[in-house]
């Protein structure tokens, strides 16, 4: 079961959060290894380009360790290939680059974020000379907590020693799973009716922020009466909201699961072969129609993908942390991930979201 602690600008909620502060978000601290000496070493994240094999060095603990370098290794890459393969919304947004990195995902000043109305205008004169209008943005501040994902998973220890013993891999399954379900979770905070709200903020969803543009879905896409052009018309009906809130796209689509062989079907009966998913993407401003598993059913969603609309704010990338042994057989080990996906809208509660449902 996956479980979420919080951080925001009151504090923090939950054992996982409490520990990485202790370690001050340095999880390199929280995977340690066995050198080649038989002593625990961790590689610590030093600062500067996180890309840059220099910004971490290797240093000695005095605790124990459970498993080797190439064994984490093995772990993270069953994760990070397990976690991929769920991110649909997520990955949308990281392949855009609309991304907001915490420099320091435990201080206060990185969960306070402002939208604002751009009172701004331009003149037009000869000189150049004539002052424009001075009107000052209006500035709102509010909060976003931030989350720590967390699902907990097992190694037997004398499991480990024999898959060592026999030169096998280590067994990545539980870690897999463990993944998945963080994966899932991430997912359900853009495309599932959940809200957090901890600390004066408010975690939303596409399908429950406040600002969102609603559209009522008259019938169904999988109703037999639907018919192709019915389908383009919602989502042209679609787009014009868009437009009226001043947003120009680019837009993603995304629908349930049920609709992806519906998109499939010809548009028409002489559409010599065209499909509707086809139709679709020939409206202009529409970059991609994607199907999502987690998304209700019945629930088609347009999402403009720039920063004033959507970003993912990301504090720590989806992996592995040990957490603790108990006694000699068993050791427990943590996939974790600290960031969130945040809807925003302008002062004036324009968004570029619609929703049809």
């Amino acid at each position: 079961m996956e479980n979420v602690d919080i951080i925001s600008q009151d504090g923090i909620s939950g054992a996982v959060a409490n520990e990485l502060q202790k370690n001050q978000l340095n999880v390199g601290l929280m995977r340690p290894f066995i050198g080649n000496d038989g002593k625990a070493y961790a590689t610590v994240y030093s600062g500067k380009n996180p890309n840059d094999p220099k910004s971490y060095s290797i240093v000695p603990l005095q605790t124990n360790a459970t498993l080797r370098r190439d064994e984490w290794k093995q772990l993270d890459d069953a994760v990070l290939m397990a976690s991929r393969e769920r991110l649909v919304g997520i990955n949308a947004l990281e392949s855009r680059g609309l991304i907001f990195n915490l420099g320091n995902a435990m201080g206060t000043t990185v969960l306070e974020y402002s939208d604002m109305d751009d009172n701004l205008s331009a003149e037009l004169s000869m000189d150049g000379i004539t002052r424009s209008k001075n009107d000052r943005p209006d500035f709102g501040t509010k909060y976003l907590p931030i989350p720590i994902i967390h699902v907990d998973y097992q190694i037997n220890t004398r499991a480990l020693n024999a898959s060592r013993n026999m030169g096998n891999g280590i067994d990545t399954i539980q870690a897999e799973q463990a993944s998945r379900r963080v994966a899932e979770k991430l997912e359900d905070m853009l495309f599932t009716n959940t809200t957090y709200t901890f600390g004066g903020g408010s975690i939303y969803s596409y399908v429950n922020h406040p600002n969102r543009n609603p559209q009522t879905l008259t019938l169904a896409w999988d109703n037999p009466s639907k018919t192709g052009a019915l389908i383009l018309a919602d989502v042209l009906a679609m787009k014009a909201k868009q437009l009226a809130d001043n947003k120009f796209g680019p837009w993603e689509l995304y629908v349930p699961t049920a609709y992806d062989t519906i998109l499939d079907n010809d548009f028409s009966a002489t559409s010599n072969g065209v499909t509707i998913r086809e139709r679709l993407l020939k409206i202009e401003g529409l970059s991609g129609i994607k199907v999502v598993d987690r998304l209700a059913a019945n629930n088609v969603l347009m999402v403009q993908m720039t920063t004033d609309v959507v970003r993912l704010v990301k504090g720590l990338a989806i992996q592995n942390i040990e957490w603790q042994t108990e006694g000699k057989f068993v050791n427990n080990y943590k996939v974790i991930t600290i960031q969130v996906p945040q809807i925003r809208a302008d002062k004036s509660g324009k968004s570029g979201i619609v929703h049809l449902a």
